[in-house]
């Protein structure tokens, strides 16, 4: 990291020093993104999937066991057994995206799951009744009937659950992960100077959150038109 190295007058950073430091620090949002849009990805569908087999009572006590345990333990411990304990299993170790998408997925499928459950809850048995005296089956009623309504309602508590999904990102540090944290830390070890490289990691995770706060905005504006 021969770029971030400070260079020092009168005991100052120079703007040549926090130019660099930022742009380091800041190239970490490209593991953080692949993260985030992955495990937004495998826990919108994994998470959907436990919802509807939930309420269809498939399983369902081991459903709602499985659940409660991913909610109930700390994602670090997660994404330990993930990284540490898959591999004795399978005999290969993951890479780190793979194994953060992995550990950050399966966590926020449980929250994704309670979110679309309590939806589902709030709708009507009505409409169940109404599409199955129709014939409709079951698969098109949840795609074009259930879950189209259950989105709109929970939409705002999606969006918050990928905004803390985007800052739990950050425990990848743990296993070398180089995300916006993990390159902070760097170079706050090289420059013996902590407070301007943790505000940097700061500023960046605050822009990436509003910036997801924005679309959702965005989104919900259409869906209402709509």
């Amino acid at each position: 990291m021969e770029n971030c190295q400070p260079s020092r007058a009168n005991g100052t950073l120079t703007v040549n020093d926090l130019a660099s430091s930022f742009l380091y620090i800041a190239s970490g949002v490209v593991l953080t993104l692949k993260l985030l849009l992955g495990s937004v990805f495998f826990g919108l569908i994994f998470g959907t999937l436990l919802a509807i087999f939930r309420h269809r009572g498939v399983c369902r006590p081991v459903i709602s066991a499985v659940v409660s345990i991913i909610r109930g333990t700390p994602v670090m411990l997660q994404l330990s057994v993930v990284y540490f304990i898959i591999p004795q299993l399978l005999g290969k170790r993951l890479d780190i995206v793979s194994t953060g998408i992995l550990a950050f997925g399966i966590n926020s499928s449980a929250y994704v799951s309670e979110i679309l459950r309590s939806g589902i809850e709030s709708l009507s048995k009505g409409q169940f009744e109404a599409a199955r005296s129709l014939g409709i089956p079951n698969f098109y009623m949840w795609k074009d009937i259930i879950l189209p309504q259950v989105v709109m309602n929970i939409f705002p508590a999606l969006i918050n659950e990928a905004v803390t999904l985007l800052k739990e990102t950050a425990l990848i540090t743990t296993i070398g992960g180089m995300d916006i944290m993990r390159r902070s830390q760097i170079v706050a070890a090289n420059q013996y100077e902590y407070f301007i490289p943790l505000c940097i990691a700061a500023a960046v995770y605050y822009i990436l959150v509003l910036s997801i706060e924005f679309i959702g905005r965005k989104v919900e504006g259409l869906k209402f038109k709509c």
